[in-house]
Formats: C-alpha cells, sequence, structure tokens
C-alpha cells in the first residue's frame, strides 16, 4: 500500500519486500522448501501466461522491415551484454547469459503504458508490442539451446530435438482445441461448482509441461510452450480471469518475493568493484537497447518521437529477465555480484521506462493532434 502511494509498480514492490525482509536485510521471513516449490510454480506461471497472451494471430500483418528491427534491437543488446560478461572475466556461459538477458524485454510493463496514452491500437504501439514479444520468444529460444549443451536432459541430438519440438508443438496445438471443447462440453451439462473448466486448463498444463520437460525442455520454457499451445483455445474472459487470479493471486508473488530474498544489496558496498558491475551492466543495458531501438525505428519509417518512444519501450526488463536469472541461479552459473545486477537492472528500467514512455506519449499524442483537421479535433475532444 506504501509503495502504491509512491507509484512504485506492483512487482518492483514485491521484489524489494522480499530484499527488506530477507536473510540479506531484516531477516524476518525464511524460504522453506514448501514456499521454494510454490516459488517454483510461480515461475512456470508467469511463463505460462507470457504464452498464452501470446498470439501468432498478430503477425499476419509482421512487415520484412518490423522483422528487420526486432533483429537489430535484438542482436546490438546480445552482443552488448556478452561484451560486458568478457570485460567483467566471466565465462562465456554467463556472459551468454547476459546477452540473452539483454535481448527480454517485458510486455507487461509496455502495454498498458501505450493504452493509457492511446497508442496501443496504432501502428507504433502494434510494433513495440510485436517486437518485444519476438525478442522474447528469442531469448527462450536461445536459452534453451544454451542450456542442452550446458545441462542437457535429453539424450537426443539437437539436430533431432528441435524438429521433435516442433511435431510435438503442431500435435498438441491440434488436438488440445478438442480435449478442451470436449471438457466444456461436458462441464456446460452441470453447474461448475467446484471449478471443473478452471481445473480441467490447469491439468492440461501440467500435462503439456511433463511432456515439454520429457522432450528436454527446461520448466521455465515449457510452461512458456504450454502456453502457446492453450492460447488458441483458452478464449474466454472469465476463465483467463480466473487463471490471472490463481497465477498471480498466490505463485507469482511468491516468485517474485524469492527474487527478493536472493539479492544482497550488501554487495553495494564492497570494494571488490560490485557498483562498477552493477552500474555497467545496467547503463549498458539502457543504452544498448534504447539506441538499437531509437536506431530501428527510424530505418522502418518511424519519426523522431515515435523512434524515440520505441527505444524507449526497449529498455524495461522484467519476467523472462527473471525467469533466466532464478534458472541460472538454480544451475549455478552466475554469481550473487550478477544476481544482484541483474535484479537492480529490471527495478531501474521498470521504473523509468513508463515514466520516460509517459512524457513521449503526450508529445506523440499531442502531435497527431495537432495534424488533424478542427472539426475531428473538436468531436475528438
Amino acid at each position: 500500500m506504501v509503495f502504491r502511494r509512491i507509484h512504485v509498480p506492483w512487482v518492483v514492490a514485491l521484489i524489494l519486500g522480499g530484499i527488506i525482509s530477507g536473510p540479506h536485510a531484516l531477516d524476518l521471513i525464511k524460504i522453506t522448501p514448501t514456499v521454494e516449490f510454490i516459488g517454483q510454480i510461480g515461475l512456470i506461471f508467469l511463463m505460462f501466461m507470457a504464452g498464452l497472451e501470446t498470439k501468432f494471430s498478430s503477425f499476419s500483418e509482421f512487415r520484412s522491415g518490423l522483422l528487420w528491427l526486432s533483429f537489430i534491437n535484438g542482436a546490438v543488446p546480445f552482443f552488448a551484454g556478452l561484451g560486458i560478461g568478457f570485460l567483467f572475466g566471466y565465462g562465456w556461459t554467463s556472459s551468454l547469459l547476459i546477452g540473452i538477458i539483454f535481448i527480454s524485454s517485458s510486455i507487461a510493463v509496455v502495454i498498458p503504458s501505450l493504452e493509457r496514452h492511446g497508442l496501443l491500437q496504432t501502428r507504433l504501439g502494434q510494433s513495440v508490442v510485436m517486437t518485444s514479444i519476438i525478442q522474447d520468444i528469442a531469448s527462450l529460444i536461445i536459452l534453451s539451446v544454451l542450456l542442452q549443451n550446458i545441462s542437457p536432459v535429453t539424450k537426443i541430438p539437437l539436430y533431432l530435438f528441435y524438429p521433435l519440438l516442433l511435431i510435438a508443438l503442431i500435435i498438441l496445438g491440434l488436438v488440445l482445441p478438442k480435449i478442451r471443447r470436449l471438457l466444456s462440453y461436458q462441464i456446460s451439462k452441470s453447474k461448475d461448482l467446484f471449478q471443473q473448466e478452471f481445473r480441467s486448463v490447469f491439468l492440461i498444463l501440467i500435462v503439456t509441461v511433463i511432456i515439454f520437460e520429457l522432450l528436454g525442455l527446461h520448466p521455465i520454457i515449457a510452461g512458456f510452450f504450454a502456453g502457446l499451445v492453450l492460447a488458441k483455445s483458452v478464449t474466454s474472459s472469465v476463465l483467463k480471469d480466473k487463471i490471472r487470479t490463481i497465477g498471480y493471486g498466490i505463485f507469482i508473488p511468491t516468485f517474485f518475493i524469492i527474487i527478493g530474498t536472493q539479492t544482497d544489496i550488501r554487495v553495494f558496498f564492497e570494494a571488490d568493484g560490485s557498483l562498477v558491475l552493477i552500474s555497467v551492466i545496467i547503463i549498458g543495458s539502457i543504452l544498448s537497447k534504447f539506441l538499437s531501438g531509437w536506431i530501428g525505428g527510424k530505418m522502418v519509417g518511424f519519426d523522431s518521437n515515435q523512434a524515440l518512444l520505441f527505444g524507449v519501450s526497449s529498455i524495461p526488463q522484467l519476467s523472462t529477465t527473471l525467469a533466466v536469472v532464478f534458472t541460472a541461479l538454480a544451475l549455478g552459473y552466475v554469481d550473487q555480484k550478477l544476481i544482484t545486477a541483474m535484479i537492480t537492472l529490471s527495478i531501474v528500467t521498470t521504473m523509468v521506462s513508463p515514466i520516460l514512455m509517459a512524457l513521449l506519449g503526450e508529445r506523440i499524442k499531442k502531435s497527431i493532434s495537432a495534424t488533424l483537421p478542427q472539426s475531428n479535433t473538436n468531436s475528438t475532444e
């Protein structure tokens, strides 16, 4: 409630709450195996919701210019992150993880800001959303390839693994909607007193994640692909609200709080270059993503303000970033300095980007209004 009064985003408030209450600060809460298990479910739910909100139909109008923009807006930050990793003495695996994190963005931060200024349904707004989705998918695919090489959970060769994964996605995409329709038909015959429809989706989610894990995918990537597969069949807004309620009401907040408890703010005050590392990662991520977004925006024909907004909207890093950090931590490929740096990066970019988007959004809105005929402007007002 305090954070809401000072306009701190909800997720940032949860992470800060975890930092303050965790073992590295006031030590008020303990992360027991049960709590950690709930957090793991929250992580899978987080990625599942990201996949569920991804609509492939949105890509039907995706122009080649925007594909080129997505590449620029992902490649530049990737190599910036890779270079920062090598600069500070990290090996290939940790440096690649930094680069993968730099690719990712945050739809959850961007969409509300675009919607608030009436830009979501414009060409600019749709371009921002689609490139962000493509970058998140690309970062997860690259992460999947990396994990298959450094910590494989399947003996299937990579040249067979991904074709099998694609076949599984197609089969599940065809079969699951039919199962959903069959279950919905059976449920519609009786009162859904025990939330059978929601439980059926939850069961399908678990089974889908298990299938993908058996194929060798990491749980967070399996959760994302499960959301992609179910996106076409879960269309009811009421059902989606129920899924959001259980996900964002219990499991996902626990995950963000656990992320906070694993952040040691004492590294800021250590004399071993931790503050320098954190500063370079934050500045490197913001500059590389902003400049690549701005240059790409200009290349595909946006004016100066629109290109600036495109660059600013590329800055926030949240869900995918923290998912990758949590996975890297579990596998032992990041140290405490890098964890703190990445979590600080998420907090800073999640707070800064909406402010900058609000300033540019108002400017773009005024410029659009100024170009309208006077009669249209009056009717709009």
